[in-house]
């Protein structure tokens, strides 16, 4: 069989890599192709090599725009490679842009499309992560679910059983399977961090960082929570962006209140998650990491398409009302650290589910 697979975004990254490795295994041939969605070349290779994955086969190079622009560029790019490589199908995987373009493009050349991560829902149509998960499982061949609430949410929306595979979470196999790597690391060295004594913060979602306002309280918060601990933000390009459109980019830096650095290696991010006394995001994938980390959790949003790292792991909702967020952090900061827990499938396996039920499908 030849699968191509598709990556844009860095948390693409950590779910195709242990699907590549399996199907290496089980004597697949595997095609890597990279949008360029996440257009540092630089750490996007960075993220290649630390996992293993081979050099991309193609490149598209979109780079940023808006979502119809993105859109749009991956559709138009990608269309010639598929038509070139014929593959037996397509994966994709996650909620981003390439996920759904590569899918649509994909289903009109009558190429079979396998989603990795499929029924996670918000229910909230605001989120354009949202349109792309819907829209990309109702295009899927084979749908491949990371937790027992999205195979309810396929089937209540039409999806036959057939189709669906609960297999656990691959990136959850990428950390099991880098972990003790990452605790070798020395970051938190070289950024002077006290061990389980620093907050660790990311955010690029639109709802938190293109309106000034909620910008603004959020970093001041932040910087009030930094009183209290040192504070670490890995900043996101386009939330760097928004900062200096909003004029707010004074309110943090390497010596301010809140330490903002350039973004970080995966190998590095994760031992600084393992190692934070909170995690304060509004990603999907952290809330997934920090739970089986065991590490307190407060997501920035109002709604999440994981409730199970709620149900069973460390994650707390708070939304973005800075009163809220330090009120929170700061209850988090005085309470016991919470015991990991591992939901059903997430054993580092998800990885041979996924290829097994390929292979199996293929020679159907």
């Amino acid at each position: 069989m030849k699968i191509l697979h598709v990556v844009g975004a860095r948390p693409n990254f950590m779910k195709v890599a242990p699907v590549i490795r399996a199907l290496e295994t089980l004597h697949a041939t595997n095609v890597l192709v990279h949008t360029g969605q996440h257009y540092d070349r630089a750490l996007s290779q960075t993220f290649l090599d630390e996992l293993g994955l081979p050099t991309p086969d193609v490149h598209l190079e979109v780079g940023s725009g808006s979502h119809a622009e993105q859109t749009a560029r991956i559709m138009e790019r990608i269309e010639p490679v598929l038509v070139e490589q014929q593959p037996d199908l397509t994966v994709v995987v996650g909620d981003v842009n390439s996920t759904i373009a590569a899918s649509l493009v994909s289903a009109k050349l009558l190429l079979p499309v396998a989603h990795v991560e499929a029924g996670l829902r918000s229910f909230d149509r605001s989120m354009p992560e949202e349109i792309n998960r819907v829209v990309t499982d109702r295009l899927s061949t084979l749908l491949f679910t990371t937790s027992p609430e999205a195979e309810e949410n396929l089937v209540h929306e039409g999806i036959e059983r057939a189709r669906i595979h609960f297999v656990g979470n691959p990136m959850i196999d990428s950390l099991t399977n880098h972990l003790d790597q990452a605790r070798g690391s020395s970051i938190l060295e070289t950024l002077r961090l006290p061990d389980r004594g620093y907050a660790l913060v990311t955010l690029h979602r639109p709802s938190n960082v293109d309106d000034a306002a909620t910008l603004g309280g959020i970093l001041k918060a932040l910087a009030d929570l930094a009183t209290d601990l040192p504070v670490l933000f890995p900043a996101h390009p386009r939330t760097v962006k928004m900062m200096r459109a909003h004029g707010l980019d004074e309110l943090i830096g390497d010596a301010g209140p809140v330490r903002c650095v350039e973004p970080i290696g995966y190998i590095d991010f994760l031992r600084l998650m393992d190692r934070a006394q909170i995690v304060l995001t509004d990603s999907g994938g952290i809330q997934e990491e920090t739970t089986i980390l065991g590490t307190p959790c407060l997501t920035l949003r109002q709604n999440t398409e994981r409730p199970i790292t709620i149900e069973m792991g460390t994650n707390k909702l708070i939304g973005s009302d800075p009163g809220v967020l330090v009120r929170e952090a700061r209850a988090v900061l005085a309470a016991p650290r919470p015991e990991p827990q591992r939901p059903p499938l997430w054993d580092g396996h998800a990885g041979e589910r996924i290829a097994d039920a390929i292979v199996s499908w293929g020679g159907d």
